[in-house]
């Protein structure tokens, strides 16, 4: 059973203030949960420890898939291949930030990788900021969490530069690169996260600038263009998926401005391997029974409870939970149903006395270093809602 604290929540005032404009759900209910989620020192640890163990092992997964030109096998489209493969052997192609979907952990049960969010991970501002703030307003210890985010980005985009752990040597070699920072127009949440990350860049030490997608030129010769100046770095919040599928031509300009070292693109283009759930059944190949894995299939697994998901399905769209008979336990509706699946056992969500199930978000900059929860049903999808948590 998950052990929560109830806290006074956040107004929505507040929120606004801190830039935090989705704090009410289509239906009219507050998105940010008014309890905190409880853990020990020793599942914070945990998390910690299987953070940096699972992040190991999908590097050793992206080698594998590289060396064995697996990527028709995880969904890769054809037209990002040479870009991830010159992304991963280059060191000036730096992950970012990433976030571990996990279940157990919070219930005496195992911790286990549900699947990792490596390219467009979301719920960073939710994690960074308004949980730390939901103790601050309540009279909460601000340290009392696992909450290194925003300290861990900033020594990360130090780390574009200096290419090693020790960042103290950023500011002697930072040459007065350039960081654009980009979402599409319209979304929110996508904006304000991108606008976070560009906060933080700031801090970092970097001239930073934000444009939409469509106010950029891309040229193979000048690279990424905005308002006249070209631009070494960017980020983009939209996955490398809708790029290679909807965008081809942008595909083919960026596959030309990293090979001719215009720009380094953040996250890396070699993301989109750990992004792909496929990679879960190549884990599960590489590492039979580890405790951290549930075993997957690209067949339905024989006698088993199970979750069917796409590739690259996102907030639990076409995901189905099917029982050991083969009967449909839960369905969520969603725009993948025709894509590629793959079979993943299934684990219980920890949950609350009301029946509530609880989803951790384990953040990955350099290492492990922060915690979220998502509240919701048995499939998470865009109602469930943001729990923090304090460590007691």
């Amino acid at each position: 059973m998950v052990k929560l604290k109830q806290i006074t929540p956040l107004d929505t005032v507040y929120l606004e203030q801190l830039g935090f404009v989705w704090h009410t759900d289509d239906d009219t209910t507050p998105y940010i949960a008014d309890a905190l989620v409880v853990l020990t020192e020793d599942e914070a640890e945990s998390f910690y420890e299987a953070g940096n163990e699972l992040y190991e092992m999908f590097v050793e997964a992206g080698e594998h898939v590289i060396q064995n030109d697996l990527f028709h096998e995880i969904g890769i489209p054809f037209n990002l291949v040479d870009l991830i493969k010159e992304s991963w052997e280059n060191d000036l192609h730096w992950h970012l930030y990433g976030r571990f979907d996990l279940s157990g952990g919070i219930d005496g049960k195992p911790i286990k990788l549900l699947e990792f969010n490596a390219d467009t991970p979301t719920a960073l501002f939710e994690t960074a900021i308004v949980q730390w703030a939901m103790l601050k307003k309540n009279g909460l210890d601000e340290s009392g969490q696992f909450n290194a985010l925003y300290e861990s980005l900033v020594e990360n985009f130090k780390r574009i530069v200096t290419l090693e752990e020790n960042t103290d040597s950023f500011e002697e070699r930072y040459e007065g690169w350039k960081f654009l920072f980009t979402s599409i127009k319209g979304n929110q949440e996508e904006e304000q996260t991108v606008r976070l990350l560009q906060h933080i860049a700031k801090e970092a030490g970097y001239d930073t600038e934000f444009a939409y997608i469509d106010e950029i030129e891309f040229s193979a010769e000048e690279g990424i263009v905005y308002q006249g100046d070209d631009y070494e770095l960017w980020f983009k919040l939209i996955p490398w998926e809708n790029i290679a599928l909807e965008e081809p031509d942008l595909a083919m300009l960026l596959k030309q401005i990293i090979l001719n070292q215009k720009a380094i693109i953040f996250n890396p283009a070699y993301t989109l391997m750990f992004q792909s759930k496929a990679m879960l059944k190549i884990l599960w190949d590489l590492n039979p029974d580890h405790p951290l894995l549930l075993e997957t299939s690209f067949e339905p697994l024989a006698g088993q409870k199970q979750v069917k998901k796409p590739f690259f399905g996102r907030e639990g769209g076409s995901v189905t939970i099917i029982d050991q008979d083969g009967s449909t336990l839960a369905k969520a509706e969603g725009e993948y149903d025709n894509h590629k699946m793959v079979y993943q056992a299934f684990t219980e969500l920890p949950s609350d006395s009301s029946g509530a199930h609880y989803q951790t978000g384990l953040f990955y900059v350099y290492e492990a270093c922060a915690l979220g929860f998502r509240k919701g049903g048995m499939i998470l999808d865009n109602g469930s809602k943001f729990v923090g948590h304090i460590v007691e």
